[in-house]
């Protein structure tokens, strides 16, 4: 198959970047794949990367006030569309889904339009009810959860299918911490013994559930306080939230690494991580690579959270936004300290067994080659 990948972000991309350049990596040996995105982009760059992968530098820019830049980004598209003649375009945000469904206007046969559903935001208006009717052929849903919310959608007179987000997970395998590393983290004090360290790699977007944390972290008993620790990946805070976590009396407890070129060595020295979020999310990669890399994931029951954990087995499952739950939670982790290597082990075993690469990859190669299929016996 020939396939083209589409993504609107300008710089990090997060999830998004993260779940093309896996399909692109797992793809590109076995078909012909091309992806287009904003010159500078994460995606741009990395794509750029994997053998046999072609990069398309692609703006997509939106709203009223670039209708210029986007009469020149969609003459680009619709000239490669064209051109290249793709059996398959498989689409990730809403700026580029229309940007694609406009330069694809008046092309025949027209490929098949695949859209993945990556966060929690409700799929209604106007906008949707066109796009579902007129450039949307098949629907991935990242988990159970969003699945649901398709169905409950304009978009489910589509094809739906639910493919969980996969992790490297020979990538994301357990390894040693820097002790160095580790001390720095822990700020051991004298006679308090060694704290547990906790963390996160999901970024520090307020909606990611850290300061929910952070506050349910102050409001133990000193004795218990005292032996906790937290470690977030991502950017740094605003003044406010840095504020609030002095006012709170913890900050000498809180360590902001910003972003990472690399997690792994992060992820590595933790006890436990945690994903905490109360909007956006579906269903986490930071979740599924701390518990590849043999971390128990202390995880919010929003949205797909819950579908990554076996309750008490390799991780837990707390209310969102619930802070005295969280506090429950953080104490039951130190009483249950000796348990926490076990229960990373389950949480390897879990994504061995079912948040791998290839599984990922081949449940979404299925699906398109289902839809590829179905166009052309109506041709």
């Amino acid at each position: 198959m020939k396939l083209l990948f589409t993504n609107f972000h300008d710089g990090d991309g997060g999830g998004h970047t993260t779940y093309i350049i896996g399909l692109a990596q797992g793809l590109a040996g076995r078909h012909e794949v091309h992806v287009a995105a904003p010159p500078g982009s994460r995606l741009n760059r990395e794509s750029r990367g994997i053998a046999g992968v072609h990069v398309l530098d692609q703006p997509f820019p939106n709203g009223l006030g670039r209708l210029p830049a986007r009469r020149r980004a969609r003459r680009q598209l619709a000239a490669y569309l064209r051109r290249e003649r793709f059996d398959l375009v498989h689409v990730n945000g809403s700026a580029d889904h229309r940007l694609v469904m406009s330069a694809l206007h008046g092309l025949q046969p027209r490929p098949p339009i695949v859209l993945t559903k990556h966060n929690s935001k409700p799929m209604t208006g106007l906008g949707h009810a066109w796009r579902s009717r007129f450039g949307t052929d098949q629907v991935i849903a990242v988990c159970e959860f969003v699945h649901r919310q398709v169905l409950a959608s304009p978009y489910k007179r589509c094809r739906v299918a639910t493919v969980f987000n996969g992790v490297d997970v020979d990538r994301f395998a357990p390894r040693a911490s820097d002790p160095a590393q580790r001390a720095a983290w822990l700020a051991l004090e004298n006679g308090t013994g060694e704290p547990l360290l906790i963390g996160s790699n999901a970024g520090t977007a307020r909606y990611k559930g850290w300061m929910d944390l952070i506050e349910a972290m102050a409001s133990l008993a000193p004795g218990d306080r005292t032996r906790l620790r937290v470690v977030l990946a991502g950017g740094m805070p605003g003044a406010d939230d840095l504020a609030r976590i002095e006012a709170l009396g913890v900050a000498p407890q809180v360590h902001f690494t910003g972003r990472l070129a690399d997690v792994r060595p992060m992820v590595a020295a933790l006890d436990a991580g945690f994903v905490l979020s109360w909007d956006v999310e579906t269903i986490s990669f930071a979740c599924r690579e701390m518990m590849a890399m043999g971390k128990p994931v202390l995880v919010s029951d929003y949205a797909g959270l819950p579908e990554n954990i076996r309750q008490d087995e390799d991780g837990w499952i707390v209310p969102a936004r619930d802070r005295g739950a969280i506090a429950q939670a953080l104490r039951n982790l130190l009483a249950m300290r000796a348990r926490l290597p076990d229960m990373g082990a389950a949480a390897r075993a879990h994504a061995l067994a079912e948040f791998g690469m290839e599984r990922f990859v081949s449940a979404t190669e299925a699906v398109y080659a289902a839809l590829v299929a179905d166009f052309s016996s109506r041709a």
